[in-house]
């Protein structure tokens, strides 16, 4: 029942013509991206002479021009080539197919339509796209240009593949794609424009990456989606609120004012007048910004329809318009801006302070108390995380004592988010997911209990077993498969991939000193870095990452410090702060999408610069008693950061307030 509710929303917002307030008859999209029934297009053209003499299509909505395709051509014939949106079409045959619209302009004759003529159609030409009559279909089959058209029947219609034609060649379809020049072509296209380029390919090779892409895409507008959802969650509740602390601020008011008299009464007035203009300013302020996340949020939606528009359809071509709308960033959304607050400083909270020294004593310059307002700072960006996912690390063979999740990364597997956890207790490795809204996981045994693991590949990761000196290679499916092993010299509690040759490794040398080692592929050590300006850098360096330049985080709790070194070694810099920001138990590091970092540091979050220099503490144990237990910590690049905890893996999102 709530699919029909949505179906018939959808088809009432979206496909009515507003010249016939009826359902789109053989749709036509305008360059102003209004669309309208041909006919009724054709109709109006007609009756505006400067529209014919100008050879433009003028828009009964904004009155914006288009210029028609053929301008020799006659009037009648001005919309004859102009192709409606892919999403209009897209949600007409839907509809169609469901029963829910009248397939008018799949029965009707295209050509006759447009003169003006309502002809039954006979069949169907997926070149040209258009049904035909009996009488047009003859013309069709004799024209020199379109007699090798294979025309099929109105019922195959939604079956056939659609084409593109290429702009420049017009009776040339498009079936290659440039990825030098990120365009379509055509075959003549290649050999003209496209002759040293390295990598055009066939469009339906495409296929595997344009669904790949788009479904990246897809997950990453849901998380965009769910974040603008739990914005204006937060907004409502501080909607809620101000109207709870209104109330009982005016009931401290009137309750101090009931000692006073008229002079009094006169102050209450004015504190009221003030509360009530500081109270409207401030649920404003929540209510416009709970607009606009709400247009984000049916920009998402559509865009999400748009996708599984194309995902549901048979033709590649469908998948590519989505894909070049993607890779051309026509869609890329960004956040939504306040612009009516953009000089407005924004209220953060409202608080009565009582004075009653002053009720008592002073009455002719009577203070009852002031109303403060603290205000964000301007120009800022404020990054709050909120708790949107909770996964149980437990599985049914778990050892009884139960989990000891140790370290975690999250890869998106064709089109699934997988989440990858080491369980040392259990001395396996395993895997989180959803596919086909069913939540699943599973796991692979190990040797020994596993510490370290980084991503590899899309589908791969690299996993530190010590106590067995392996290092394994692991394909997530998103189940997991055991790849390979690889023995080491030494045991190594993190890993790092730093090239498609080369990764970097933390554990102890024969002495028990730290070190950190970068390895081939093979194992083998290339080089070792125990030591800068004569002084020992590392004791347990069991944590590290790569950031975007290539460079090495490593984490070291017993060095209370973090390093950063380059792929050959050098020291970039050392965060070991001293006094009240003491490391205490600093473990687990990544980077963020805007290249800062955060670190574990026992029970809470911290953020850090990309040069190692202090911002703020993202999250502590006050927030949350799970942050207490702190394992490690893994940073997506869809704005999410994943917390392991002993028995849990918690998904944060970051939410950017600009103001």
């Amino acid at each position: 029942m709530a699919t029909a509710r949505l179906g018939k929303r959808v088809k009432d917002s979206f496909l009515p013509c507003s010249i016939c307030i009826e359902t789109y008859t053989d749709p036509c999209t305008l360059t102003c991206d209004h669309t309208f029934c041909r006919k009724c297009v054709t109709k109006y053209i007609q009756t505006r002479p400067d529209a014919v003499q100008s050879k433009t299509i003028s828009c009964d909505f904004c009155r914006r021009d288009t210029k028609v395709p053929h301008p020799s051509r006659p009037v009648e014939e001005f919309t004859g080539k102009i192709k409606p949106r892919i999403i209009i079409q897209g949600l007409i045959d839907t509809f169609v197919a469901e029963g829910d619209v009248p397939e008018t302009s799949s029965t009707c004759c295209t050509i006759c339509q447009q003169i003006g003529e309502t002809t039954p159609g006979a069949l169907w030409c997926p070149e040209c796209e258009v049904a035909l009559c009996d009488r047009c279909v003859k013309t069709h089959r004799v024209s020199p240009i379109l007699q090798n058209h294979d025309l099929c029947d109105l019922s195959s219609r939604s079956k056939s593949r659609r084409r593109f034609k290429c702009t420049e060649h017009k009776s040339n379809n498009v079936e290659f794609h440039c990825k030098d020049c990120q365009k379509p072509a055509c075959q003549t296209c290649c050999i003209i424009h496209h002759r040293a380029c390295k990598t055009v390919v066939n469009i339906e090779s495409m296929r595997p990456e344009m669904k790949t892409v788009l479904l990246e895409k897809r997950f990453d507008m849901g998380k965009r989606l769910k974040m603008r959802s739990k914005k204006v969650e937060m907004k409502n509740e501080n909607l809620q609120n101000s109207s709870r602390i209104t109330e009982l601020t005016v009931q401290n008011i009137k309750s101090i004012c009931q000692t006073a008299i008229n002079k009094i009464k006169q102050k209450e007035t004015q504190l009221l007048d003030e509360l009530n203009h500081i109270t409207q300013t401030y649920a404003g302020q929540l209510r416009s910004g709970v607009r606009l996340d709400q247009i984000e949020m049916q920009m998402c939606r559509q865009h999400c329809e748009f996708i599984d528009q194309a995902f549901v359809s048979d033709c590649e071509m469908d998948l590519y318009d989505a894909y070049l709308a993607w890779e051309s960033g026509a869609v890329e959304l960004g956040d939504v801006r306040d612009t009516d607050t953009a000089d407005t400083r924004r209220i953060d909270d409202i608080r009565f302070t009582p004075d009653h020294a002053n009720v008592q004593h002073i009455l002719g310059d009577l203070q009852l108390g002031k109303i403060e307002v603290a205000y964000q700072d301007q120009g800022t960006c404020l990054s709050s995380p909120v708790l949107i996912d909770t996964i149980d690390g437990r599985m049914a063979d778990d050892d009884k004592l139960g989990p000891d999740l140790q370290n975690i990364t999250v890869l998106f597997v064709d089109g699934i988010h997988t989440v990858l956890v080491n369980d040392c207790m259990n001395m396996c490795m395993k895997s989180f997911y959803t596919r086909d809204s069913q939540s699943g996981h599973s796991r692979l045994p190990l040797d020994n209990s596993p510490y370290g693991v980084t991503p590899l590949k899309e589908n791969q990761v690299m996993v530190a077993v010590p106590a067995s000196r392996q290092i394994v290679t692991v394909e997530v499916t998103p189940d997991l498969v055991l790849l390979s092993t690889i023995t080491t010299l030494r045991q190594y509690y993190s890993l790092a991939v730093l090239s498609p040759s080369s990764l970097a490794a933390g554990g102890l040398d024969y002495d028990g000193y730290g070190i950190v080692d970068i390895l081939d592929m093979a194992g083998h050590v290339l080089r070792s870095v125990t030591e800068h300006n004569d002084e020992t850098l590392f004791a347990y360096p069991w944590n590290m990452c790569v950031n975007n330049k290539g460079n090495i985080l490593v984490s070291d709790w017993e060095a209370e410090s973090v390093t950063c070194l380059t792929s050959d070694g050098d020291v970039l810099w050392r965060y070991a702060p001293t006094r009240d920001r003491t490391l205490c138990c600093s473990s687990a590091i990544t980077t963020t999408r805007t290249v800062d970092i955060l670190l574990v540091d026992r029970g809470k979050v911290i953020q850090l610069t990309e040069s190692g220099e202090f911002v703020r503490d993202v999250l502590t144990s006050e927030y949350d008693d799970d942050l207490a237990d702190l394992n490690d910590i893994f940073c997506d690049k869809y704005r999410s950061f994943f917390l392991c905890t002993k028995a849990k893996v918690k998904e944060y999102l970051l939410m950017e307030i600009k103001v």
